[in-house]
């Protein structure tokens, strides 16, 4: 795809390669679309995840850092059914994350800012359950999206945010591989209504193949199925 570049069809929700600006390649890979790896199984955001999204996502810790917190039920359902109407509208591509294990999810994550024209997009909106956190569950989860990202979707940047404030956040990017760039400050206004100052960080093209040798090893590391 070194002469293309990246789309994402709205109307049919399936990511387009161009062989050039004139003419659309067959779809070659869709959305939705699953990904999977030893542990973790990325599924397509559905309101049937809502019970088990409930069940393990209505921890206010998991919402210290974010934007918006979830608390409730109903708030849970209007945070599903937004990450599903930007899916529609070719800006988000949301995921359940399973545990392979009990077949139950215990977070999310999603492709978001996608700027075809660019081939670039963001990976971001992450929350894991307390109970799934520091297991390989995030690592997994990352390359699944990384990889799928750089070689199935052509993508030659991938950017992640964090709040500067959540240095756990920021230890787990770096952890990756993942390109610290800058500060924004005054970036953006948390639902408290506090100011927030976010974190910048990268990986493109020609830094993937060292960052998937990176993963791989974390990755191969032997760990008990379950927390």
């Amino acid at each position: 795809m070194s002469a293309g570049r990246l789309s994402f069809d709205v109307v049919s929700a399936s990511w387009m390669r161009y062989a050039d600006a004139a003419q659309i390649a067959k779809p070659s890979i869709a959305y939705p679309v699953a990904l999977e790896s030893r542990s973790v199984l990325l599924e397509p955001l559905s309101l049937k995840h809502l019970d088990d999204f409930c069940a393990e996502g209505l921890d206010p810790e998991l919402w210290r850092w974010t934007m918006i917190s979830v608390r409730e039920a109903a708030g849970m359902r209007s945070y599903i059914e937004k990450a599903l109407e930007d899916a529609r509208a070719g800006t988000a591509a949301p995921f359940a994350i399973v545990a392979r294990s009990t077949g139950h999810a215990v977070g999310s994550t999603r492709y978001g800012n996608i700027a075809s024209e660019h081939r670039r997009l963001e990976i971001g909106w992450t929350w894991l359950s307390r109970a799934w956190q520091r297991t390989p569950f995030n690592t997994e989860t990352k390359y699944l999206l990384l990889r799928h990202a750089f070689e199935a979707l052509g993508c030659i940047r991938v950017e992640f945010k964090a709040d500067v404030l959540n240095l756990r956040s920021r230890e787990a990017l770096r952890r990756i591989g993942a390109v610290e760039e800058g500060i924004f400050r005054h970036h953006l206004i948390t639902d408290t209504g506090r100011i927030r100052d976010t974190v910048y960080y990268s990986i493109i093209d020609r830094d993937w193949p060292e960052v998937k040798k990176l993963l791989e090893a974390q990755i191969a590391r032997p760990w008990r199925d379950h927390p």
